[in-house]
């Protein structure tokens, strides 16, 4: 009979966060697969478990080398573990890799919730939560920074992502020029942690905070887009041009509705008229 692969969430920071299922898991999986070898150990320690199982590294750059016999060892019966530093596997940690191989193999996986930094601090932030997106890591060079920025000029939902502290300045400065200095986010630092900070504001107001400098782990989440008052003669313009260029008017009128909720019969009905 094959084993299992349990997924554990594990806490930001503190300690108490740690689930009891998380516990007795430490303590009865026969391998733990962890991002980083001396802190499950000292994680377990701080909790009390002793590790009767095979401890394994896997972290980003041996993932995929290490997933086959990870694999192997679930398939002869045994339980694997596997855990990152913090929060749950797969959300920008390792983890994915595993979860694909064990689905490829048909093999049983189950999940431990618990912390993740991105639902709490999607809580903390005080904008919508009721749709949201996760975007990871923002890229690191400049360039590259505000054509992603760029991308979400017009998304209407919450958007949270990660971000190293020595270029949360650098990237706040260019959210301001690119998406607006009125837009509001909030920049959690140090969650759970005894350090824990929450800052609140527009863009403008939490880059001129940032130039100081700003240490912890960073989360931040951006409010959505406002949205843009649309002008029908523009529409109207977009519906002739789709036309012009061989798109028949109902279906110009139809793509054009889809992009921007204004109603199709509205926008072709228009389009006639100025025809």
């Amino acid at each position: 009979m094959s084993g299992k692969l349990v997924l554990a969430a594990t806490p930001l920071g503190e300690i108490g966060d740690a689930s009891t299922r998380l516990v007795e898991a430490l303590g009865t999986a026969d391998v733990i697969a962890a991002e980083d070898t001396r802190r499950a150990r000292a994680l377990a320690a701080a909790l009390g478990v002793t590790l009767t199982g095979r401890v394994v590294s896997f972290y980003d750059a041996v993932e995929a080398n290490r997933a086959p016999g990870l694999v192997e060892a679930i398939q002869d019966g045994q339980t694997v573990l596997l855990i990152t530093d913090a929060g749950m596997p797969s959300v920008s940690d390792p983890g994915y890799r595993m979860v694909a191989a064990c689905v490829e193999a048909d093999l049983p996986i189950t999940c431990l919730p618990g912390p993740s930094a991105v639902t709490t601090a999607l809580a903390l932030s005080g904008l919508p939560c009721d749709r949201f997106c996760f975007e990871g890591f923002a890229p690191r060079k400049s360039g590259e920074r505000r054509k992603w920025l760029a991308a979400y000029a017009d998304e209407p939902r919450t958007t949270v992502f990660f971000e190293a502290p020595h270029r949360i300045d650098d990237l706040l400065a260019e959210a301001v020029e690119v998406l607006g200095g009125d837009r509001r986010a909030a920049v959690c630092r140090e969650l759970t942690k005894s350090y824990e900070e929450v800052k609140r504001g527009t863009l403008a107001e939490l880059a001129e905070w940032a130039r100081a400098g700003v240490r912890g782990e960073i989360t931040v989440v951006l409010a959505g887009a406002e949205p843009r008052t649309l002008d029908l003669d523009t529409l109207v313009e977009r519906v002739r041009a789709l036309a012009a260029e061989g798109t028949r008017l109902k279906d110009a009128a139809a793509e054009v509705s889809a992009a921007t909720g204004v109603s199709k019969k509205t926008l072709y009905d228009a389009a006639v008229s100025r025809a």
